[in-house]
């Protein structure tokens, strides 16, 4: 797992592993947040287990499943919530991280802490393609610039 730091309380990655979250903990990440709806793939371990591995590691465990095509501002008002309300570092991820990056610079631009133009530079300095953040933005609150 290689975890990419957005903030110095937010880190996104791919799908992690059951085996992961006790080194998450050790790594100093209070909380997960799993933006993969169950059953994407028949490879991944699924909420129910994911959050059993995070309470043993003493983890906070947050599920909020969306694909790119179902973002909604719920949804990301769901995970600025677990943001806030997260002890400490966060580790979130989806299948690459792209979708929950995605949520990230909706939320920022929503909240007027980045504009929809900037959004490729984030994505470019964490080597993530945003272009769909981009394409809600300007399709859900383009007047929001």
């Amino acid at each position: 797992m290689k975890a990419i730091d957005v903030t110095s309380a937010l880190s996104v990655t791919g799908q992690i592993t059951l085996d992961d979250f006790a080194a998450l903990a050790n790594a100093g990440f209070t909380d997960v947040i799993n933006n993969r709806p169950d059953n994407e793939e028949p490879t991944q371990p699924g909420s129910e287990a994911e959050a059993r591995a995070a309470a043993a590691a003493g983890l906070g465990y947050t599920h909020i499943p969306v694909t790119r095509a179902s973002i909604t501002e719920a949804h990301v008002r769901r995970f600025q919530a677990a943001l806030a309300g997260a002890r400490g570092r966060v580790l979130a991820h989806c299948k690459t991280g792209t979708r929950t990056l995605i949520l990230y610079a909706i939320g920022e631009v929503l909240d007027q802490r980045m504009r929809i133009e900037d959004i490729e530079t984030l994505g470019k300095t964490v080597g993530i393609d945003l272009a769909d953040a981009t394409r809600w933005c300007a399709e859900h609150h383009g007047s929001r610039r």
